[in-house]
């Protein structure tokens, strides 16, 4: 997943005592080899899962399903007319992969890039078999957000190898069913077009995230108008941070497509590379909703900034009102309060309820005087939204 591998200066970071360090998803990770390593090493992480291998060997007339087998037993599988599909879930067992890359004849850069993920996506030809690596995401069951992992793709003459971590749900067994049931036109054809379909669905994974992000931005925005809040300023950076990160996965895989369209290789014959169009329509689809959703995002900031002027307005505008009529009042009571000796007002036996009938007058006619003018009109309308 993500969380491959951790920054040093984090790791070397002093924490005070009895402050524990929250652990966030870092979605800008990419595996980085240690300086002076020997190429071709491969770094198991503690909590990977173990290796298991799922096989798959169909042909337009059949097809057979194989689970928990051994390096070993994929070797029958090399020499057949058949399309066979291994699929290896899990990256932590270091021996199980070795023994995979001695029987395909992986190159020790290949089986790297396969097993210290994360990686950028992209596509390598070596000559005899083509690997391609990408990231399926879905939503986060338990907070806001994604989760993403590495998949890694080896196409051979009549095979495909399929590398999973496994931390996230199989999202293959749609097309392990149409294999088994003989639909579609999978039995039909190579190697080449059980990766298009598997690419395509990865893919449209990003889909069904997107229209989660498409009703966050929504609410977001109709509770930055009706009641602006700080806590809106984090949801709306961690927002824009995770489009972000989607773009960063998606946006190399286009770079992919186009290699495979392009590319001379025998392995993908002309009318499996039609179809790779499809997936780079797709892509393209993804990354323009990506960035539109971007756009909301930053403009979802400005918003958010005129939504608190003008409720730092309507604040300043009642306290002016006060002040406003407060005025007046403070200077009559101020008159009538300097206690000097010869002031009329002070001998009258009405003076008192005078000088209160003349500060209600004035107060119940400063009030009625903004009514109409209507500078309570806003103040009375965001009190009643709220």
């Amino acid at each position: 997943m993500t969380q491959s591998t951790l920054n040093p200066e984090l790791l070397n970071r002093q924490l005070p005592l009895g402050e524990p360090e929250e652990e966030e998803e870092d979605y800008f990770d990419y595996f980085y080899d240690e300086p002076g390593s020997e190429p071709g090493t491969l770094s198991i992480e503690p909590d990977a899962q173990p290796s298991k291998i799922i096989l798959i060997d169909y042909s337009a007339d059949h097809a057979i399903r194989k689970s928990d087998l051994t390096p070993n037993a994929l070797r029958p599988y090399l020499g057949t007319n058949t399309v066979s599909w291994m699929d290896i879930q899990g990256l932590g067992s270091e021996e199980v992969l070795k023994q995979v890359g001695e029987i395909f004849k992986l190159h020790p850069l290949l089986l790297e890039d396969v097993v210290n993920v994360p990686q950028r996506a992209k596509v390598e030809d070596y000559r005899d078999h083509i690997m391609i690596l990408a990231h399926r995401v879905r939503p986060n069951r338990e907070e806001d957000g994604f989760e993403s992992e590495q998949v890694s793709f080896v196409l051979g003459k009549r095979y495909l190898l399929t590398f999973q971590e496994g931390e996230l749900t199989d999202c293959f067994d749609p097309v392990r069913d149409r294999i088994r049931g003989n639909q579609g036109k999978v039995c039909q054809e190579g190697a080449d077009y059980l990766v298009y379909l598997l690419l395509d669905m990865l893919i449209d994974e990003y889909f069904p995230l997107l229209e989660d992000y498409e009703e966050r931005i929504e609410a977001l925005e109709s509770t930055i108008i009706r009641s602006p809040s700080g806590e809106l300023m984090e949801e709306i950076y961690n927002i824009r941070r995770e489009l972000l990160a989607l773009r960063r996965l998606i946006w190399p895989l286009r770079h992919v497509m186009n290699v495979l369209l392009r590319d001379t290789s025998l392995l993908i014959t002309p009318d499996t590379r039609i179809y790779f169009r499809d997936c780079y329509d797709h892509i393209i689809q993804v990354i323009d909703i990506i960035e539109a959703y971007r756009e909301l995002a930053a403009s979802l900031m400005e918003v958010y900034m005129t939504s608190m002027s003008n409720k730092m307005n309507e604040v300043m505008k009642f306290l002016t009102i006060i002040s406003t009529i407060f005025i007046p009042l403070t200077f009559i009571a101020g008159v009538y309060g300097m206690n000097f000796e010869y002031m009329p007002e002070l001998k009258s036996p009405y003076g008192y309820l005078g000088t209160w009938a003349v500060m209600l007058a004035i107060a119940f006619g400063s009030l009625y005087f903004f009514w109409r003018r209507g500078w309570l009109h806003p103040f009375y309308r965001i009190k009643k939204e709220d």
